[in-house]
Parts: C-alpha cells; sequence; structure tokens
C-alpha cells in the first residue's frame, strides 16, 4: 500500500479514510504537525487550529529559536570555529586544550559531516543521530561510538546556544554499553626489557645520544604522570628539596604534585635537572620531540622487547598497579593518580594471580578440619543399643 503524502500547507482538512477535520501548522521549531480536532464542525475546527498557531506565536516571542536553515556540514564549520576560540593552555572550565580540539575536529570532518552532511539542522531527528550509531557500531568499538556521539551532542548543543535550534535530537539516544577500563601491565622483568629497547645507540661518529626514550618513559612509570602531563612540566615544577613535580596540565584541569621516587630522582639526575636549575632554565623538562613521537617510538621499544598490546599510557597502569601489591591504600592511590571518583582508581588497581594465591594463602593454618578416620579392626564399633 503506498503510503500517504503529507500535509505540506497550514489549514483544516478531511480524510477519506477516517472521518473528522484535521489541522496542518508548523511548530516554533519549524516543524510540520498534523492532528485530529475533537470538534463537530469548521467552525470549532478553525478556532482550534488558530488556538494552537497562536500557541506557536507565543512561543516564539518569548524566546523560542525559529529554526535554521543551514545544512550540517555548514554549521559543522561554525562549531568546529566556536570551539577553536575556546582553546587554552590551561585546562579550566569553559576551555579545551589544543588535543581535545583536534579530536573533535577528527570526529566532524571523518565521521559526522559525511552522514549527516546535506541534511537541514534543524531537521535532524533522534531516529537519524541512531541510524548513525547502529551504522557505526559495525565498524568501530563501543567506546569510539560513545565519543563520537558526546562531539554530536556537543555540537547540538552549541547549536541551540546559538538560537539555531530548539532542542538536542541526540539527547538520551540509546548507547552501547560504554567498555571497563584498559587493564594491562608489566611485570619486573618485561619492564627490564622494554626500557633496555629504550635505549638510543650512538650516532654515526660514535657520539652518545640524549636518552629522552628512556627519560620520558622512566618519569611516566615512577610518576604515574600522563604524557601530557609529563610533556607540559617545566623545570620550576621540579622542587628537589620538597621532592615534588607540579603536573599542572592535568585531565581534569586541576594542578597535582607528583612525589618523586628513588627512580623518579634516578632519571632527573640523569637529564641534569640540577645543574639547569642552577642556570635558571625556565623552559619545558622535555623537548626536541612530539608527543606523537614519544608514543610512537615507546610502542616500537616494546615489540622489539616482545611486548605487544602495551603503550606510553600502560605505564601509568604500572604504577597503580605494583604500588597497590606494594600495599599502597586505594584512597592514598586515588590521590597519587588525580583521580576524582575512587571508581576510577579501582580500575587501575588490578592485582597480579600470584599476588591473589599469596593472598589467599593467608588462611594456611587458620582454617582446618579434623580429618576423618576410617574404621580399622581396631577401632571400637559402635554400641548398638546406644
Amino acid at each position: 500500500m503506498a503510503k500517504k503524502a503529507k500535509q505540506q500547507w497550514d489549514g483544516i482538512y478531511q480524510r477519506k479514510d477516517r472521518p473528522g477535520f484535521w489541522g496542518s501548522w508548523k511548530d516554533a521549531q519549524g516543524r510540520r504537525r498534523t492532528r485530529k480536532f475533537n470538534v463537530y464542525t469548521l467552525q470549532q475546527a478553525q478556532a482550534a487550529l488558530a488556538a494552537e498557531k497562536h500557541k506557536v506565536e507565543e512561543a516564539i516571542r518569548f524566546g523560542k529559536p525559529l529554526p535554521t536553515e543551514d545544512s550540517f556540514a555548514q554549521f559543522a564549520t561554525e562549531f568546529l570555529n566556536y570551539q577553536e576560540r575556546r582553546i587554552s593552555p590551561v585546562v579550566v572550565k569553559g576551555k579545551i586544550s589544543r588535543t581535545e580540539y583536534n579530536r573533535q575536529a577528527g570526529i566532524v570532518e571523518r565521521h559526522l559531516t559525511p552522514f549527516f552532511g546535506d541534511m537541514k539542522l534543524a531537521a535532524i531527528r533522534r531516529a537519524d543521530v541512531i541510524r548513525y550509531i547502529h551504522s557505526r557500531m559495525g565498524e568501530v568499538g563501543d567506546g569510539t561510538v560513545i565519543k563520537e556521539c558526546n562531539t554530536l551532542k556537543r555540537l547540538f548543543n552549541v547549536a541551540i546556544e546559538l538560537d539555531k535550534i530548539g532542542a538536542n535530537p541526540a539527547h538520551k539516544a540509546p548507547l552501547p554499553k560504554a567498555p571497563e577500563g584498559r587493564v594491562r601491565w608489566l611485570t619486573n622483568n618485561e619492564l627490564h626489557k622494554v626500557f633496555k629497547e629504550c635505549y638510543i645507540p650512538p650516532d654515526g661518529d660514535g657520539n652518545e645520544q640524549e636518552q629522552w626514550l628512556q627519560q620520558a618513559a622512566g618519569l611516566a612509570l615512577s610518576l604515574g604522570a600522563r604524557r601530557g602531563e609529563l610533556l607540559h612540566t617545566t623545570l620550576p615544577d621540579v622542587n628537589l628539596d620538597s621532592r615534588t613535580v607540579m603536573l599542572r596540565q592535568t585531565k581534569n584541569g586541576k594542578a597535582r604534585p607528583a612525589f618523586i621516587n628513588d627512580l623518579a630522582m634516578q632519571v632527573l639526575m640523569s637529564m641534569q635537572v640540577p645543574e639547569r636549575k642552577k642556570k635558571r632554565d625556565r623552559g619545558p623538562l622535555f623537548s626536541g620531540f612530539t608527543p606523537e613521537q614519544l608514543s610512537m617510538r615507546f610502542i616500537r621499544a616494546c615489540r622489539d622487547a616482545g611486548i605487544e598490546d602495551f603503550s606510553l599510557h600502560d605505564l601509568r597502569h604500572c604504577y597503580a598497579s605494583h604500588l597497590r601489591m606494594a600495599g599502597a591504600d586505594l584512597h592514598d592511590l586515588k590521590e597519587l593518580l588525580g583521580h576524582s571518583d575512587l571508581r576510577m582508581t579501582i580500575r587501575y588497581a588490578h592485582l597480579s594471580q600470584a599476588h591473589l594465591s599469596a593472598a589467599a594463602a593467608r588462611l594456611n593454618g587458620v582454617l582446618t578440619l579434623a580429618p576423618t578416620v576410617p574404621p580399622t579392626d581396631e577401632t571400637p564399633a559402635p554400641d548398638s543399643e546406644k
């Protein structure tokens, strides 16, 4: 059966298949509305339609936005310009980092615009968002789908702020379940193999090269710091007297101290930090390479050491896991990692099977049961009269 054509003009009409009077009008967001009025005469239907159109006029007059004629692709450019103006070297409320902007721009340009591009921004509905989610679920992981939809929601929220649309069609769109946090860490022997491969051999003339890969990885492991936190650290942030490194460019925008242990002190000494501080060097702790170069060189070193599926960020997992296995309290670990929620810390605090086995072995000698002795010829038989 052919689908009935929708009414495209304002007014009262009747249908051949059903009795009664129907009204057609556009709401405050420019969407076509049709409804059967519970009336008996044409005059009553006209009055009901006039009442609905009056509601629309009132909504527009008191601040409801008129729908934009922009396509998704047109507004996507405006959205990225809006986000670019919010970039800040210090992430605080209302600001974003350059890395976050680049991530959002990549999602918008490579995925969202090709899908929604020519659609009118005001005409996009939740069903369209759900179609996008389903199309991506077969191509990428659930975590990636969630990140892309969060960017899409942000785009629609900006459109609402700029009075382009009246509602967010991505709001409460059904998303896949977020994957559990990654649980990847190395044993001491594996770490030794990786750091051996991080060594940069002398150049062609036999001159020793700066061991920036070993040093950056060493501080990531010993401080539990993220890549961005390390690369934004400057010499004044390092206090050798109090044995702290102030990490200012953190994920949540709140600066936190990282405490220098023996391994971190060894790395800082190899970087000649005391000498550089005496010269009043106020530059970055690391320079001469990009974040991407650091990550890729570290992954290559791991593969050379026979370690697969391990990244620079996983050194942070090692930091948390080894601290926990050494008996660190979860609440202390939460502060050291800079987490705002203890549940995030528990995700990092996974233990090795050997450590769990040792914990279970604590019951040895505590729980005992008397052995059951089978009856023998010397064992007196029970008194049958009792």
